[in-house]
Parts: structure tokens; C-alpha cells; sequence
């Protein structure tokens, strides 16, 4: 988001870039955003074709299954049924009529303040929220079907209470008490990067200090194949193969994403662990110049690309992997490639230095929550210096000339070699023309903590008992598979960037293994479990006293403790030149 200044070097974080500190998501085939990664990285095709068994089950008629124009695939999205509703204080009447889509995206919004370290509280500031549903299928397919209940709740509040589109970004805001701007983004299959350009342009306005973007749809019903018609979007096979020759289409699937942002000076300033860069996005639509309302344009792409590098201040050739909107049509493919040659080439010459590919070819097409996939994904080739290849590809569409292009189709998995920082461009197209165009770049690189400290203090907090003994299991096994996490860091998050509830856990540990074992321990001697709301309350006294018991008293303090340690040097600099004494030992 930064003027452009037509440096590349890395230099000083300019003031109009964002950080992006924090994401989420649940896809096909991954529950979290680890595990999303991994499948990425390791070429995995999440995909799958559905047996007549669960076909049938998820109640697709005989006729349909024995049609010889039936592709019985799908990129299915696991525990769609599955909310808690307890935890978010819905009573299971509420959350049956909610969208499943609103609340997935509800329950990684949360998961996403915590990946950042915030508890988004009106303390941290004003939080805004930008977001793009699916259309509510829940409701027209689940709802309007019972009678009974719509009756007994009447449409208005069926449809405002959990289902319509206009709704998603406010409830999260309602839940969550987040007083910032709170807009829902329809731009069909862009919606979910639009939302990300939205978010950026609040925070640079000064609109909110932090910002969820993202997006979340949901097929109903869920784990179920379709009619392959000629001439439409869909593949034949079910599979998506971007830029292939033999590529017929895409597959549609449900899924939900999102991220936190915050201006990256303030970030830098903040100590937050940062993921990557936003430099600059931009926004457009086709108009008319296109061959039919639904049809993607060459022009507007290549002005919405071009508009992104100039808001950036990056040069073409600085971009060294596109994630493209990438549906695998025959049509599409080739537009969108042509749309990238005509902004990179108006700023080089230079050939096949560029990787492209496209995150559909893993888990197909998640319409408006498309491009936070996509958008995650780049972000996590980043932080992780690896570009994940891009499925099905083996030649080229006829129509693209990859060999007189900048670009290459990225199709094994590779370490992320440049010359300067690492910058990446995204792409996502929305039917009925509006793109958008956003440029990240790698993360700072981080500065390492004091970790003075010879004793961490833990503490941990959940709703119901069950839910404490989970979060302790998890972050000692968190603790365990990642030696990089710092358990200083890990013991200032859990202080000040989770919210508090009724049962509490503290303990403290001296290295990451005593952490480890007390963490697992379901000692109340070693890691005591409190309850606040108890029925033997029980009075504690703490007596500090005065400080001056001895010589030296308070050196630990201030050899560990960086803000004890400049207050006192502070105080001492004022008052010894006036006593003429040496008060520091």
C-alpha cells in the first residue's frame, strides 16, 4: 500500500505497508492452516471421488448416479455439522438456524485473533471486519423446507439472525464485541481478496487499528457430485488442472478463511510476529469491454496488475510467483495469462522467470472463500521460502505461449530462490467482472526477544474444564513439535492476547521440557486448576512489604527485567547528581 518509490532493495518498512499477524482456515482436507500447507507442499489433491454409498447417502437420487453425465467428485469440507455453540453462547435452537458458512467463519475468526495474539477487546482498539458469504444455500435448501419451523420463527428473523449475506461481518463483530467498520463484500469469487484491499484502505484511513478479512462459503448439501454440461464452468473428470491442455473446468467446494492485519509500522513497533507484507492492491471491473457479462476480460486484468505493482512502488520483474485465479477453463486460462504478459511486459523483457499456479488444482474452486485460500496459501510460501506446485498441469492450453512469456507453470515443489526480497502477486476474479490484484512480500526479518527471564509463568483459561485440559495438551504438544517457538513469547501471549474465562490454570516453568511436563500434568500440586466461580470461595493475603530488606534486594529484577531495569537507571541518573551519593549497589 505504499507510494511508490521504484526501489527493490529491502530498505526500511515504509508507512503505508501492512502486516498481516494472524490467520485462519478450514479446507477440504485440512483442518487448520498447518495442515493446509502440508497438503500444499506435498501435492496433495483434496478432491475426492465419492462412492455410491456416500452419494447416496447425501442423497443423490439412483437416476442421478447412474447418468453417464454424473462426475461423482467433490472437495469435501469435514464437520460441517459440527459448531460450538456453547462456547459463543448459542442455544442449540439458534445454531441450528445459523448458516453453517457464518459459523465456520465465526469460529475462525476467533482462531484467528488468537494465531495473532490479540483479544481484539475494545482495549486493543477499534477492530474492523471485511467479508464475503456464499449465497445461503442452508436456508433454501434446510429451512424453507420445514414448514414447522418457519412458522414458529417467521422469516425475518431466519433470515437476519444467521443466513443472509448481509450478515456474516456483523455477526462476528456482535460475538466478539469489535467496534470497527463491519461491511460484508459481495463480489462473487473475489469477494474474500476485495475484502483484503477493503481492510487495507480502513486501517490506512485510520478507521480501526486491527482487521479481519477473509471469507466463507458452504455447499449445501455437502459431499455431493453434479450434472457435467458442455459448455459450463464444471470439469468433466472432476478434476482441475489450471493452464493444461486437457483441463475441462473446475470443481465447486466449501471452505473458510481469514486474516488479521494491523499497519506494519505499528506491528514492527509492537514486537508481533508478522507473516508477511502487503505492499499494495488495487481493484476494477471489466465494464463492458468483454464478450458477455459473465466472461472475464483482458484489459481490466491487466489494469487491475498493473495498478497493484504502481501502488506497491515494486517492479514487474521483483515478482517472482503469481497465485492466479486459475479455473482450468479453456477460456479463462488463457485470458488471464494473456492479461499477466501485457502488465508485465509493458516493464520487461525478461522471460521464464516467474512461477504461476493455482491453489484450485488442490481443493477446487471455494467461490467467495476462493481467493482467502489462495491468499493463504501465498502467504505460507513466504513465511516458508517454498513455492508448492500446481496439480494436473503437463502441457500447456494450446491457446498460451508460456515459452515467449515471463511466466512457467510452478509444478514441483521448489525452494523460493531470488535475488532481493521475496514479493509474490495475487489474483482473483469475480463473475460480472470485478478484479483484484494484490502484491505481498516476506516478512521483516524478526528481532529475537530478551528471554532473560529464569522462570516463565503459563496461564491458561477456557470455558469448561474439558476445554482447559485440551488447551494445555495443545500447547505442550505445540511446544514439543516447535522448537522455534520461543516459551517466553508463547507466556506473554497467553497473559495478554487470550481473553479470560471461568476455569483458569497457572503454572510456571523454567525451560521449554519442565513446561512440557507440567503442561501434561494433571497434578493440582504442580499446575493448579481454579475455578472462579467456586462454591468455597477462599481468601488469599499477599503482603509486598517495603523493599528494603536487604542490600541488593532487587538485583534479580533487574538483571531479567528490561522496563524495571530503564525506570530504575532513570530514576538513579535524576537523583544521584543531586544526593552526590552512588545509590546502584
Amino acid at each position: 500500500m505504499s507510494s511508490p518509490s521504484g526501489g527493490d532493495g529491502p530498505g526500511p518498512p515504509v508507512g503505508n505497508d501492512i502486516a498481516i499477524i494472524g490467520m485462519a482456515g478450514r479446507f477440504p482436507g485440512a483442518r487448520s492452516v498447518g495442515q493446509f500447507w502440508e497438503n500444499l507442499r506435498t501435492g496433495v489433491e483434496s478432491i475426492r471421488t465419492l462412492t455410491d454409498e456416500e452419494l447416496t447417502a447425501a442423497g443423490v437420487t439412483g437416476a442421478e448416479l447412474s447418468a453417464a453425465e454424473y462426475v461423482k467428485a467433490c472437495p469435501v469440507l469435514d464437520d460441517v455439522d459440527k459448531f460450538d455453540a456453547r462456547f459463543f453462547g448459542f442455544s442449540p435452537r439458534d445454531a441450528s438456524v445459523m448458516d453453517p458458512a457464518h459459523r465456520f467463519f465465526l469460529e475462525v475468526s476467533w482462531e484467528a485473533f488468537e494465531h495473532a495474539g490479540y483479544t481484539a477487546l475494545p482495549a486493543e482498539g477499534a477492530v474492523g471486519v471485511f467479508a464475503g458469504s456464499g449465497a445461503p444455500l442452508y436456508m433454501i435448501e434446510n429451512l424453507l423446507t420445514n414448514p414447522e419451523l418457519m412458522r414458529s420463527m417467521g422469516e425475518f428473523l431466519v433470515r437476519h439472525t444467521g443466513n443472509d449475506m448481509n450478515f456474516m461481518a456483523t455477526r462476528v463483530s456482535y460475538e466478539m464485541d469489535l467496534r470497527g467498520p463491519s461491511i460484508n463484500i459481495q463480489t462473487a469469487c473475489s469477494s474474500a481478496l476485495v475484502a483484503l484491499h477493503m481492510a487495507c484502505q480502513s486501517l490506512l484511513r485510520g478507521e480501526c487499528t486491527l482487521a479481519l478479512a477473509g471469507g466463507s462459503t458452504i455447499l449445501i448439501p455437502n459431499g455431493r457430485g453434479y450434472l457435467y454440461k458442455e459448455g459450463e464452468i464444471m470439469s468433466r473428470d472432476g478434476h482441475c488442472r489450471p493452464f493444461d491442455a486437457n483441463s475441462t473446468g473446475t470443481v465447486f467446494g466449501s471452505g473458510t478463511g481469514c486474516v488479521v492485519l494491523k499497519r506494519l509500522q505499528e506491528a514492527l513497533d509492537d514486537g508481533d510476529t508478522i507473516h508477511a507484507v502487503v505492499k499494495g492492491s488495487a481493484i476494477n471491473n471489466d465494464g463492458a469491454v468483454k464478450v458477455g457479462y459473465l466472461a472475464p476480460g483482458v484489459d481490466g486484468q491487466a489494469a487491475v496488475i498493473t495498478r497493484a505493482l504502481e501502488v506497491a512502488g515494486v517492479s514487474a520483474d521483483s515478482i517472482s510467483y503469481i497465485e492466479t485465479h486459475g479455473t482450468g477453463t479453456l477460456v479463462g486460462d488463457p485470458i488471464e495469462v494473456e492479461a499477466l504478459n501485457q502488465a508485465f511486459g509493458a516493464q520487461t523483457d525478461r522471460r521464464g522467470f516467474c512461477g504461476i499456479g493455482s491453489v484450485k488444482s488442490n481443493i477446487g474452486h471455494l467461490g467467495e472463500a476462493a481467493a482467502a485460500a489462495s491468499l493463504i496459501k501465498a502467504i505460507m510460501a513466504l513465511k516458508h521460502r517454498e513455492l508448492p506446485p500446481s496439480l494436473g498441469y503437463e502441457r500447456p492450453n494450446p491457446a498460451i505461449d508460456f515459452d515467449d512469456s515471463p511466466f512457467y507453470v510452478n509444478t514441483t515443489l521448489r525452494a523460493w530462490q531470488t535475488d532481493g526480497p521475496r514479493r509474490c502477486g495475487i489474483t482473483a476474479l469475480g463473475a460480472g467482472g470485478t478484479n483484484c490484484h494484490v502484491i505481498l512480500e516476506e516478512a521483516p526479518e524478526r528481532l529475537d526477544g530478551e528471554g532473560a527471564r529464569t522462570q516463565q509463568l503459563l496461564v491458561l483459561s477456557a470455558k469448561t474444564l474439558s476445554a482447559l485440559d485440551s488447551a494445555a495438551d495443545h500447547l505442550a504438544l505445540a511446544l514439543e513439535q516447535q522448537p522455534e517457538l520461543d516459551l517466553a513469547d508463547a507466556a506473554f501471549t497467553l497473559a495478554l492476547g487470550r481473553r479470560a474465562f471461568t476455569h483458569r490454570r497457572v503454572l510456571v516453568a523454567k525451560d521449554r521440557a519442565d513446561a512440557i511436563a507440567r503442561l501434561r500434568s494433571r497434578d493440582d500440586k504442580r499446575a493448579p486448576t481454579q475455578t472462579v466461580a467456586s462454591d468455597k470461595p477462599s481468601a488469599v493475603f499477599m503482603f509486598p512489604g517495603g523493599g528494603a530488606q536487604y542490600a541488593r534486594m532487587g538485583i534479580g529484577l533487574y538483571e531479567t527485567e528490561e522496563v524495571y531495569r530503564d525506570a530504575l537507571d532513570t530514576c538513579l541518573a535524576l537523583i544521584e547528581p543531586e544526593l552526590r551519593q552512588k545509590l546502584r549497589e
